[in-house]
């Protein structure tokens, strides 16, 4: 029986990559281990897409879902423009209940400036709670496209924001009594508030803007998860510094609570960037200055030199990416 959770990178790979087989010239960017969006050649445009689903959040799934495909068209650099639904909800849905899910996909729309141009929604005894895939459409001039297949030795690694940004905030939001009786409730507060963060559309837009090496919405798997990713894809290896990724106080003291680790926790509203080393600082002041925080967390090492994260006076192998430490909690 598979776990709960992404398909890990070889089985994905085995039964799922390996079975698309017919493949149209349109296509620049297809389906692989680590890429956020596909590519289509649409003349002196390049169209961008993206689907993901939300299946670990209930209190706020209509917000998440318009944020976390619309993230993965700005990792690509490419300012989003609409955005389908797929609605499918358990019986015993109410009318208020669908009609919250759509105030919220309104309200984080509007805030992004994309338009929901369509989708489908269905009250069905296939599921147990609310799930709602999203596929986000962004368009971008030919060759645009930001992509990890660019990553080289000597690159830096940054991130924006802090890890664990959406899973604590999931956590909070739908195990807020159980938080109480081990957090304070201005703590609880707190982590709560973190999904005010999950956009990446504006540090995406930005850093696309001056020209990154590629960019990864870091989602399941974490920081960690989508170091490994990115560095996959382009075939290289990394140093990464474990004490140089930043987390909340509220973040870690969860985490403990649980035994789960911050570096593998569902992280949207955290944007990964590959940035060369002539554009590293102009990157990070041009982020900075949209009042977005952002950092350096490693380097990325020739292929031979392995992925490593050193902190604490250890070094250790970055691992492929599991499911994600957030199903040991919600789900």
């Amino acid at each position: 029986m598979l776990k709960v959770g992404k398909l890990d990178s070889d089985l994905l790979k085995e039964i799922v990559f390996d079975k698309i087989t017919y493949k149209r010239p349109e296509v620049i960017t297809r389906p692989g281990i680590g890429e956020d969006c596909a590519v289509v050649d649409f003349g002196d445009y390049e169209c961008v897409m993206s689907t993901d689903p939300i299946t670990a959040a209930i209190s706020d799934i209509g917000r998440l879902c318009i944020h976390i495909s619309c993230n993965d068209i700005a990792s690509n650099g490419i300012q989003p423009v609409g955005i389908l639904l797929a609605v499918l909800l358990p019986v015993g849905t109410t009318e208020e209940q669908i009609a919250e899910m759509m105030r919220q996909a309104g309200e984080a729309s509007a805030e992004l400036g994309v338009e929901i141009i369509g989708g489908h929604t269905e009250i069905t005894d296939a599921v147990k709670q609310p799930v709602i895939t999203s596929t986000a459409i962004g368009r971008g001039p030919k060759g645009g496209s930001q992509s990890a297949d660019d990553i080289v030795p000597g690159d830096f690694l940054l991130i924006t924001k802090k890890a664990g940004i959406e899973g604590t905030g999931v956590i909070a939001r739908d195990k807020a009594d159980e938080l109480a009786k081990f957090m304070t409730a201005e703590e609880v507060e707190k982590a709560q508030d973190l999904l005010k963060l999950v956009s990446v559309v504006k540090e995406g837009v930005i850093a696309g803007g001056i020209g990154t090496h590629g960019m990864h919405d870091v989602t399941e798997g974490g920081v960690l998860g989508a170091v490994w990713e990115m560095c996959s894809i382009a075939g290289v290896g990394c140093e990464i510094d474990r004490e140089s990724i930043p987390a909340e106080a509220v973040t870690l003291k969860m985490c403990g609570h649980y035994g789960i680790d911050p570096l593998r926790l569902i992280s949207s509203g955290c944007m990964m960037i590959a940035a060369a080393a002539d554009k590293k600082d102009e990157m990070t002041a041009a982020i900075e200055a949209a009042g977005i925080d952002v950092c350096c967390i490693g380097r990325i090492m020739p292929a031979e030199y392995g992925l490593r994260i050193s902190g604490g006076g250890r070094s250790a192998e970055i691992t492929p990416p599991e499911p994600d430490e957030i199903y040991k909690v919600v789900g």
